[in-house]
């Protein structure tokens, strides 16, 4: 087995932490812990350095984790807070002047080509040649397998808002974000695995995301060893919130490395 690393780079929800104009006990916190960037990551599997979203905290996100080279991008889907970023990915196109290849569903697709039309329009203008350029690879259906970058990823799909979303299964490790109402069939999808992240935005209830309670009791489902909890929200204190959990679940922090097997 080959061993993998999860970076947690953005841990934060849609806003971040500290919240722009809140004064809250989390926001003016002093703890490390409790500053949360958007939500990202970054998995290394061998040589292959493969980015999870690109919000709108990414070019911080790369600084701060001296990332100087991607090998591909996923996107789970197209909200704000996972896509805003996708513009700073043009870096990495300027350094090689290779295409960045990125792994997303048509849906997904669909919407950040409506959402970011310059840099899919394939009229080659002085100006969109300095754009992010992308090699896509498509999800072929809702659930299923596919070969990115020589690493094999199980995916599956479920919905947040009238938005399409996919998790991803990487060997032992499982990366499920901004869920809320999903199919019975994602049980089978997790089976086995031993380590959850999974999106838990605060424990009062949520239209689009999962409570703390909700997020424990679904990985309780799949008997997981080690679940992290991440898009947090600036209700959930980082001390305060562990103390609660059970301890094989914490909530994760920017900066986290999680080592995986694939």
């Amino acid at each position: 087995m080959t061993e993998g690393l999860f970076l947690f780079l953005g841990t934060g929800g849609s806003m971040g932490i500290p919240v722009v104009g809140c004064h809250c006990a989390v926001c003016d916190s002093t703890s490390s812990f409790n500053k949360r960037m958007r939500p990202s990551g970054l998995l290394i599997i061998g040589s292959e350095k493969i980015l999870i979203d690109a919000g709108p905290d990414f070019r911080t996100q790369a600084i701060k984790n001296k990332i100087d080279r991607l090998d591909g991008v996923i996107f789970t889907h197209a909200h704000h807070d996972h896509s805003a970023g996708i513009d700073d990915l043009r870096v990495f196109y300027m350094h090689t002047r290779k295409s960045l290849p990125c792994l997303m569903s048509k849906a997904t697709f669909d919407e950040l080509k409506h959402r970011y039309s310059y840099i899919f329009n394939s009229n080659q203008t002085d100006i969109n040649k300095l754009t992010t350029k992308m090699s896509i690879q498509f999800l072929e259906s809702e659930r299923g397998e596919i070969d990115f970058l020589s690493v094999k990823f199980k995916y599956f799909t479920y919905e947040q808002g009238g938005m399409l979303v996919n998790g991803f299964r990487c060997g032992n490790l499982a990366f499920v974000s901004d869920i809320r109402h999903y199919p019975p069939s994602i049980f089978q999808d997790l089976a086995g695995i031993d380590i959850l992240i999974i999106s838990a935005l605060r424990f009062t209830p949520s239209p689009l995301h999962f409570t703390v309670d909700e997020a424990v009791a679904f990985a309780d489902k799949l008997n997981v060893k080690q679940v992290w909890l991440t898009h947090l929200a600036h209700e959930l204190d980082h001390e305060k919130t562990n103390a609660y959990l059970p301890p094989h679940v914490r909530l994760a922090y920017d900066g986290l490395e999680i080592p995986f097997k694939v």
